[in-house]
């Protein structure tokens, strides 16, 4: 059975302020060192001859290695993981990173999807995001995907950002739409620990949006996007028709995947046991439990049926197509229903537009 795979690059031009991302501002011989780790890895493989149907590299910024480096690890993929037909092959990429000659190389190479980090396309926004790009560059960065043959590319929004107005939402959004982008996610700035964003808030020097204003946000963003033809199928994600993202989609549903590199957390099952890995984290660390032919995994869980079953309901309410109705706790459904949260019939239990805004409390009803 085919999988989905993941392949973790931890490195970054800075770090933003916001991210909680296994992520590292990293130069020099640790760069290289990882990427042949990385390669060394996945082709010791257990789960080698398994198809994938799904490849994403994300991080940290992928494209900020160089072309070279990420065909080499694609490479090592594809031998051990041979693409079934339709497989797609993502990464992640900064404007900041990228041009023609490395969007060209890696979709000569087999990528063919790219999920661009715009974030803003308000200097200003990007700046307090501590984004290394600027707006300008994002839109020659879609055009040298386009130039490059890309015709599946992802942008990546934020909103309620610090100081951000209704008007500046609007203007990034109609920017955003006009690119014509085949898909795009939509993630709600959040206040993570352990960064300086947390640091920041603690100590009031963050102005954020209300509530009530970071809910119109989103409202205005299924509108416009409804308008033009990106339908969404999960509660942040909008696309074409047959564009969807298929390898978060196999999150979502609760399938295995593998993950590869610093960091990377995979799921998989053998012989009937399913085991959720999380790989050593620091760049250093996992070079040296590679080099060494030792456990690259830090932690690992057996998860039972039950933890399963529960990760299908948490992940599955995301997506407007819902969860098969027999997999949640019936006795609690009828009260959702009463408060608009969920519609249900004899197959399906879907979340409605006003039950989106509480998916977390839904999914604590139901399991």
């Amino acid at each position: 059975m085919a999988i989905a795979v993941y392949v973790h690059t931890p490195f970054c031009p800075s770090k933003c302020g916001y991210c909680d991302f296994n992520s590292y501002a990293m130069t020099g011989d640790i760069v290289e060192r990882t990427v042949s780790a990385t390669v060394a890895e996945i082709l010791r493989s257990p789960l080698r001859g398994t198809p994938a149907k799904t490849i994403f590299f994300g991080g940290g910024t992928p494209t900020y290695l160089s072309s070279s480096q990420l065909i080499r690890i694609l490479n090592a993929v594809i031998e051990v993981h041979p693409p079934i037909d339709g497989c797609e092959i993502t990464s992640e990429a900064n404007p900041g990173t990228v041009d023609a000659q490395k969007f060209g190389n890696m979709f000569d190479a087999g990528f063919n999807r790219i999920s661009l980090g715009a974030q803003s396309f308000l200097d200003e926004d990007l700046i307090r995001l501590d984004r290394i790009h600027k707006a300008s560059e994002i839109e020659r960065a879609v055009g040298a995907a386009r130039e490059a043959g890309f015709t599946s590319l992802n942008l990546d929004l934020m909103f309620a950002l610090p100081s951000q107005s209704r008007v500046a939402w609007t203007k990034n959004l109609e920017k955003a739409l006009s690119l014509q982008p085949e898909h795009l996610s939509l993630y709600c700035l959040t206040i993570e620990p352990n960064t300086a964003f947390y640091k920041k808030n603690l100590r009031g020097e963050l102005d954020l949006p209300e509530d009530d204003i970071q809910r119109e946000m989103y409202d205005e963003c299924l509108e416009r996007t409804a308008e033009i033809g990106l339908f969404q199928y999960e509660i942040s994600n909008f696309a074409k028709p047959g564009l969807e993202c298929k390898h978060n989609l196999c999150y979502w549903y609760g399938e295995d995947y593998a993950g590869y590199g610093p960091g990377a957390v995979g799921c998989v099952t053998i012989e009937g046991v399913s085991t959720r890995y999380t790989n050593l984290k620091h760049p250093d660390g996992y070079c040296n439990a590679v080099e060494a032919g030792t456990t690259i995994p830090f932690e690992s869980e057996v998860l039972s049926a039950s933890t399963r079953n529960i990760e299908r309901i948490m992940l599955g309410l995301r997506l407007n197509e819902g969860i098969p109705l027999g997999i949640a706790d019936g006795t609690k459904i009828p009260a959702l229903v009463d408060r608009g949260w969920v519609s249900a019939d004899d197959e399906r239990l879907k979340l409605t537009s006003e039950g989106r805004h509480f998916c977390s409390e839904v999914a604590l009803e139901l399991i």
